[in-house]
């Protein structure tokens, strides 16, 4: 199943600015990740979570939160 997702997250790479799993203070896995996506509407991230192989197979999410977040800096450019 992960290399499935691992093409899906490459299909996607222009809509995704980062991801990752979250991380305990020691480094181990503290379960769960995040997803940074570069979209317009809730529609549009709600279609990205929807045809995740993941979410799909119903092997990984237990929740899943939508989050609106202002873009002011990225990649060493600031947009405010």
């Amino acid at each position: 199943m992960k290399p499935k997702h691992g093409r899906r997250k490459k299909h996607n790479k222009k809509l995704l600015l980062a991801c990752g799993a979250k991380l305990n203070d020691d480094g181990t896995d503290a379960g769960g990740g995040v997803y940074l996506v570069d979209v317009d509407t809730r529609e549009e991230a709600q279609a990205l979570i929807d045809a995740d192989p993941f979410h799909k197979d119903g092997d990984l999410f237990e929740r899943v939160t939508i989050t609106r977040w202002r873009k002011a800096y990225l990649d060493g450019q600031c947009y405010i």
